[in-house]
């Protein structure tokens, strides 16, 4: 067709693209509503597996689950902005919030130490199979019924609080947990965008990488764990403590800290980003070992004190002292420091192989020491940043320590999506975000004797992912140009 200078007719040209190569404005749209289908879907699933559905219901579930991954994952790909990815976040958190719990039932033990507290005793000391209703035991997985609680005074006041406004209803007393951690999000979501600006990483890889995480999704919302006031409290003391540190404004720093010994209150593991401050104070006021020791004795001051406020306000006793090898307790298959303990128990027997268990464990402790002295040497000598400082650290703790489970990668991941630039180390990391957010089935349970459902399960919920992958790819988006 000719056109004429003098016509007044346009002519429209479409461009197509395919997926997943191609970038377009539109395609995070298509990516965030893949996403939203993706958790309602597992939200179904769940509920329907719940009811003892079968293993349609937790195909269903699983396919969900895989949606949200793989619409996470092409999101990567993509540049929507900081607001875009939080309003995203909200969208694929709201079918969650009324889900059962998910990928594990450590909720239903928070039920049952609650109510350990309420009823006078210390659930630090005190067993739920003891201190608890016999329906409240029957709720608790059987590795837990007979463990006292390992956490810190300040999350058993969470829990005796909670037993005490909702009478001990299970329901009601989920839906509060649920609060604690959208309470504990919110504050994450606060404070890695900021950790990413004191490194130069762009917010929205951030978001992406640490807040828009399906394991933040799948364990701090879904699965209602109490790593997400831990991470809130302690990511968002690091960044107020470390942004008063340039001009040395001690009120603001100080709160800094005692928020990073809240958090520690709940568990241990956050302590580690004392060091980091403490690290950051003393080449603050000037570096060398002089002033280091010094900040390190004010740290551990400051830990003492909030300790010590926290366990006499909230009444939960110094118990807690006592029960920080609880975890320990049961031989995690996933941490690397148990490996060798199997092998030997597969070849040598039971007692050789939790000699060995017991053995490695100590390694890995003296190991992770020794990476940490590392880290804050370095720290100290202005070769690694605070926050790729806690980062390290908290990687060490992860990877080396006596027990992992999906979402302790959440210690590591939130900081190093924060410092990691763009190239390897941060693909690595997505990668194994993404792994471990499909490792462990939507409904927690023993699934002995039901192989052959979960199995088929996980077969036909591959199978639904890949479809759903294909649909995106041969999705096309028409630009018109005038």
């Amino acid at each position: 067709m000719t056109i004429r200078p003098d016509s007044t007719v346009s002519s429209v040209q479409t461009v197509t693209y395919r997926w997943p190569t191609a970038v377009t404005t539109d395609t995070p749209e298509l990516l965030r509503w893949t996403g939203f289908g993706g958790a309602l879907l597992l939200t179904a699933g769940a509920w329907a597996a719940s009811a003892r559905a079968g293993g349609l219901a937790l195909g269903v579930a699983i396919a969900g689950a895989g949606l949200v991954v793989l619409a996470w994952t092409l999101l990567g790909r993509t540049r929507p902005d900081a607001p875009w990815l939080r309003r995203t976040l909200a969208w694929w958190c709201g079918p969650l919030l009324v889900a059962p719990p998910l990928f594990s039932g450590d909720v239903f033990s928070y039920l049952a130490q609650g109510e350990v507290a309420a009823n006078g005793l210390d659930p630090n000391v005190v067993s739920p199979a003891v201190g608890a209703s016999a329906e409240a035991v029957a709720r608790v997985g059987v590795y837990w019924r007979e463990t006292p609680s390992p956490y810190g005074p300040l999350f058993t006041t969470v829990e005796r609080s909670i037993t005490q406004v909702t009478g001990g209803d299970p329901v009601a007393g989920i839906v509060a947990y649920r609060l604690v951690a959208v309470l504990g999000l919110l504050l994450v979501v606060w404070a890695v965008p900021r950790l990413a600006a004191m490194t130069g990483v762009p917010e929205r890889a951030a978001l992406w990488l640490g807040v828009m995480n399906p394991l933040v999704l799948w364990h701090l919302i879904g699965g209602v764990h109490n790593d997400a006031l831990m991470l809130g409290l302690m990511l968002s003391g690091t960044v107020i403590a470390l942004h008063a540190l340039p001009e040395l404004k001690w009120w603001p720093f100080t709160a800094g800290v005692v928020l990073i010994g809240l958090g520690a209150q709940v568990k241990l593991p956050a302590l580690v980003a004392l060091a980091v401050v403490g690290t950051a104070l003393a080449r603050r006021l000037g570096g060398g070992w002089a002033r280091f020791v010094a900040a390190g004795l004010a740290m551990v001051v400051a830990a003492v004190v909030v300790s010590v406020v926290t366990s006499l306000a909230g009444m939960s006793g110094f118990g807690w002292v006592q029960a920080l090898g609880t975890p320990s307790k049961v031989n995690s298959w996933m941490a690397p420091t148990n490996w060798p303990g199997y092998l030997a128990g597969a070849v040598f027997g039971p007692e050789s192989g939790q000699a060995m268990i017991s053995s490695a464990r100590i390694a890995g402790l003296v190991l992770i020491l020794c990476g940490v002295a590392v880290v804050i040497d370095r720290q100290l000598r202005g070769r690694v940043s605070e926050v790729t400082a806690l980062g390290m650290m908290m990687s060490l703790i992860v990877v080396l320590g006596p027990v992992i489970q999906p979402w302790y990668l959440l210690w590591a991941v939130l900081p190093l999506a924060a410092c990691l630039p763009v190239g390897k180390w941060r693909t690595r990391v997505a990668v194994l975000a993404g792994v471990f957010a499909l490792l462990v089935p939507p409904l927690a349970g023993n699934f002995a004797g039901r192989m052959p459902e979960l199995i088929g399960a996980y077969v036909l919920g591959i199978a639904l992912v890949g479809g759903a992958y294909l649909v995106l790819r041969r999705a096309r988006v028409s630009v018109a140009q005038a």
